[in-house]
């Protein structure tokens, strides 16, 4: 099937896990003479699988799903040898996920409530090899890259802290000497440039370092 200008229309997957939403998107996309809806998943096991089956040019994928969530579905995705373009369309806007997201290699973002139009453009625009970010989410990323991140033994403790446990406790959990334990939590405090652990939690899900709790 082509469209009327002889090209091949743009093929599109959508991931979200609210039907309601795949309706949507789905009615919306059908419109467009030169996008072609393939398919609608409810979580990122199911569009692996109908990616390795089918031919998709650019999938439309929330973030938060259960089973396989944005992130991890981006990262098993760098697995099939010639990928589809990812635009990330979600209704939650955390600095650090979105940050993630775009290492993990997505190629865009768009909030639920962005038009139409906005969704068409971006949806061409990553198909032709480009990125679509709105300018606020390209300052956003401007000024992430000019901290410095948190490392994954960081992130842990700091998920530990959160849930309430003490520096012996961490310790005994990671193996590791509560000296140990007290240097981690002062570099996450430099680094998020916080005075205390407690408020280095409070940052951390205020900027999605952390998931909300």
């Amino acid at each position: 099937m082509e469209t009327q200008t002889g090209k091949k229309p743009i093929r599109v997957l959508i991931v979200d896990d609210h039907p309601v939403v795949r309706a949507g998107l789905t009615s919306l996309l059908r419109k467009e003479s030169g996008l072609k809806v393939v398919g609608a998943a409810y979580n990122g096991e199911v569009a692996l699988d109908l990616i390795r089956h089918s031919l998709v040019d650019v999938v439309l994928l929330d973030l938060r799903m259960p089973k396989i969530g944005g992130i991890d579905f981006l990262t098993m995705l760098r697995e099939i040898s010639t990928p589809p373009a990812v635009l990330i369309l979600s209704s939650y806007a955390y600095e650090e996920e979105i940050y993630r997201a775009l290492k993990a290699g997505a190629r865009g973002y768009l909030s639920k409530d962005a038009s139409g139009a906005q969704i068409v453009e971006a949806i061409n625009t990553v198909k032709a090899g480009g990125k679509y970010f709105s300018a606020e989410i390209k300052a956003l990323f401007a000024e992430r890259e000019s901290r410095s991140s948190l490392s994954t033994r960081e992130t842990e403790i700091l998920e530990m802290v959160a849930k309430g446990l003490t520096n012996k406790e961490i310790a005994r959990v990671l193996q590791i000497s509560q000296y140990t334990v007290r240097n981690h939590i002062n570099h996450i405090s430099a680094k998020l440039e916080v005075g205390d652990r407690t408020e280095a939690v409070s940052v951390a899900l205020q900027q999605g370092i952390l998931g909300p709790r």
